[in-house]
């Protein structure tokens, strides 16, 4: 397929438009560290919840999402509690807050507020910045390699190239170029230039989204989707199995879709979710990896600017983003050409989005949605590549290497290390075969390492600094060993059979062997924070100083809160779905929950939020 000269104009003039914005930007960042990474924590909180849903809504992802979509129909809703994607719910209802209290730049230097300035505190400093690191150049190799498998798809150019001997392909390149040109702005405007192209990210890829739905409803009727999907495709819930076995497409694509089920891993679909929902309560508490979701939490202006942002963003996000995805499925479903699908020999999945789009979207239309999926890549990307750098400078080179430095330097340190996380992410990326693949690790190995030391760290006084550094340590070397290891386990068994109990042992054994941490340090933070959990030795030396203090008492209804929340993420992400598939009674259920869930929310959780 070759887009059209209209196609191109417009995605042409939307990446010329991204960058000029992002270096108009750009003398805001230059002032200092905080406002290069951080907007100076003046940005709105509506602003820093667009950004943080657009950074959310990467083209990897959304192409992932397609695929799993298209094998497993409705219930493919529930895969990505993997990340766990109800991580926000939490964050809205208390976590947050907690994090804000401590307005700090970084992951690693909250942990100061928490453990104080023993040798503990510096070693799980240096944990952090290690995971946070390995963390953003695992999300930039994700990228890259779906931006290079998209763009090969649509872009007309040949670009493949050998240097040096080494043969790199078109996708690759492409890849190369777009990757190059977002980092021009995010290295040149930090936080600001970041922000502001990602609204302007959101509103396009919302266009988008919308655009591929009324397609989508136009073009499919609920006839012609019945006789291709399985049995139980359209159904939401499931039994001890997945139950879903394919026989409605040619032979060879039967084949594959169900040796895809089975190499998964989600068959069992019950002990799938058992595990995820387990994992997903440890790591959502544990709250957000060092990465663009914490910045975004840190950069608000109150702590309860930071509760109301985290909700937002599943407000804005999911309902376009899944009349996308929806959309794309069934048009793929309907009007499936397997050919277009191969990759050598066998059938490539991540490809349907990108077979749905190029085969389906009217000129014009097509170039508005493609700007709207290179925003998606962009804003994912440019989040990562000013998140990551900010622990080079600021835990690394400001704390242990320049501490007297000028804001310049800081700045132009700062340009440097978002050029060298760009480049050791993209050279991870060369050696990346599938999404799916390092999706999963990145979730669950990765991920499932950081969840028991940032459990702990919120909810037990007597863990110290020494245990969070060595179930930090244990945690990422379990994720990092075991794929090597134990080869034919999957990843998402990994979790609870290798990498948390090795993750817990490091934590315990490392705090038990150790002494407590500074009682002045724990009061100080319990006094700041106010967490819930096992503090009472804590509260009570504070109690003794200041009669008047109150213990947190919102366990119960932080739970409540939670449990409702998840439901109304759920209901937004069913509700579109619903609406491509022309399900209107179910679409109105839906949506009925949407509105007294909310009602709920606004009542129990908004109406009690506190000024900081």
């Amino acid at each position: 397929m070759t887009l059209k000269f209209v196609d191109i104009a417009i995605i042409f003039g939307y990446l010329v438009l991204t960058v000029f914005i992002g270096f108009i930007i750009s003398k805001r960042a230059s002032k200092n560290l905080d406002s290069y990474f951080l907007g100076g924590k003046s940005i709105p909180w509506y602003m820093l919840g667009l950004s943080n849903a657009s950074g959310m809504f990467d083209i990897t992802g959304t192409m992932w999402m397609v695929a799993i979509m298209f094998i497993y129909g409705i219930k493919s809703v529930f895969i990505p509690w993997l990340w766990p994607v109800w991580n926000q719910v939490i964050l809205m209802i208390f976590l947050a807050v907690w994090m804000r209290r401590s307005n700090v730049l970084t992951g690693a230097e909250w942990l100061k507020t928490r453990f104080g300035d023993s040798k503990g505190t510096t070693l799980s400093h240096i944990s952090v910045v290690v995971f946070a690191l390995v963390a953003v150049i695992g999300f930039i190799a994700y990228s890259f390699e779906g931006i290079g498998k998209f763009a090969g798809m649509f872009l007309p150019w040949d670009l493949s190239t050998s240097i040096i001997g080494i043969t790199i392909s078109s996708e690759r390149m492409y890849a190369l170029l777009i990757m190059g040109i977002t980092t021009l702005y995010v290295v040149k405007g930090g936080m600001y230039s970041v922000v502001m192209t990602e609204v302007l990210q959101f509103v396009v890829m919302t266009i988008s989204c919308i655009i591929i739905g009324f397609i989508a409803i136009n073009m499919v009727t609920p006839e012609q989707l019945q006789q291709v999907i399985p049995a139980g495709w359209d159904n939401l819930w499931f039994g001890w199995k997945l139950d879903i076995e394919w026989t409605t497409l040619p032979q060879q694509v039967n084949q594959a879709l169900n040796s895809k089920i089975g190499s998964d891993g989600y068959e069992l679909f019950s002990i799938f979710m058992m595990i995820v929902i387990f994992r997903g309560i440890l790591v959502s508490i544990a709250g957000p990896v060092p990465g663009y979701d914490m910045q975004r939490v840190l950069a608000t202006r109150t702590a309860k600017e930071s509760a109301i942002m985290s909700g937002f963003v599943s407000l804005v996000l999911f309902i376009p983003r899944y009349l996308m995805i929806a959309g794309l499925a069934v048009i793929a479903l309907v009007y499936f050409e397997p050919e277009q699908l191969l990759s050598g020999s066998t059938l490539d999945f991540e490809k349907i989005l990108p077979f749905a789009l190029k085969n389906f979207m009217p000129a014009g239309v097509l170039g508005i949605i493609l700007a709207g999926l290179i925003a998606a890549f962009m804003s994912t990307f440019a989040a990562n590549v000013n998140a990551g750098p900010a622990y080079i400078v600021n835990d690394i080179y400001k704390k242990f290497i320049n501490p007297n430095a000028s804001n310049r330097t800081y700045v132009r340190m700062s340009y440097l290390a978002s050029i060298l996380v760009v480049i050791l992410g993209i050279v991870v990326g060369f050696f990346v075969s599938s999404i799916n693949g390092i999706l999963q690790w990145i979730t669950a190995a990765l991920f499932g390492g950081y969840a028991a030391a940032n459990f702990l760290k919120w909810i037990w006084w007597r863990f110290n600094g020494y245990g969070y550094f060595w179930g930090m340590i244990a945690g990422l070397a379990a994720s990092l060993l075991v794929p090597k290891v134990f080869p034919d386990l999957s990843v998402i068994l990994a979790f609870p059979l290798v990498i948390l109990p090795l993750s817990t042992a490091g934590s315990l054994l490392g705090c038990l062997l150790t002494p407590p941490d500074n009682e002045e340090v724990l009061k100080s933070f319990y006094k700041n924070v106010r967490p819930w959990g096992f503090w009472d030795p804590i509260y009570q030396l504070v109690k003794q100083e200041d009669p008047s203090f109150k213990k947190n008492h919102s366990f119960k209804r932080d739970m409540l809160n939670t449990a409702i929340g998840v439901v109304w993420q759920m209901a937004l992400i069913i509700f579109p779905i619903y609406l491509v598939l022309r399900n209107y009674t179910n679409a109105s259920i839906t949506l009925a929950i949407i509105l007294i869930t909310s009602l709920i929310l606004k009542k129990n959780w908004l109406d009690k939020l506190e000024e900081n």
